[in-house]
């Protein structure tokens, strides 16, 4: 499989565009309150799952399961979509259960099919990281805001 560098990757810039687009919809479904300022008044809360849990999150499923399954059961595809990353997806939504309302953490999986999906492309855990972390920031800064 060739791997495409990020920056030259035609796919990753409408990965980018996919997560404002969600955001701006699931706004329109849900109309949470809105509270622009809130990642200032509570740093922490805000900052470790946009910097700190994307980072170690990519290392641990892209980076060791997402190869694990590739390397020791299958390097099959349907499509984009190998069957490594699918598991892997399947596992991160899982474990989202434990943490996120079942409704969020079952729709965890798509974005977890996207990071892996440029794990795949390029090889490398980059692409998987800047997504991880973008698409983070912005569901948290709309649908974290303290009531």
């Amino acid at each position: 499989m060739t791997r495409l560098r990020l920056r030259e990757d035609p796919l990753f810039p409408a990965a980018i565009l996919v997560a404002p687009v969600s955001w701006l919809l699931l706004y329109f479904i849900i109309r949470p309150e809105l509270n622009w300022l809130w990642p200032l008044h509570e740093p922490a809360r805000f900052l470790w799952p946009v910097l700190f849990f994307p980072v170690v999150e990519e290392i641990l499923f892209r980076g060791l399961l997402q190869e694990f399954v590739r390397d020791y059961f299958t390097d099959r595809s349907f499509g984009l979509l190998s069957v490594a990353n699918i598991v892997t997806s399947l596992i991160f939504a899982a474990l989202h259960f434990f943490f996120q309302p079942a409704l969020w953490a079952a729709l965890v999986f798509f974005p977890s099919l996207v990071f892996g999906l440029f794990k795949d492309r390029s090889g490398k855990l980059t692409g998987p990281i800047i997504l991880h972390a973008f698409y983070n920031l912005g569901f948290l800064w709309v649908f974290s805001a303290p009531g």
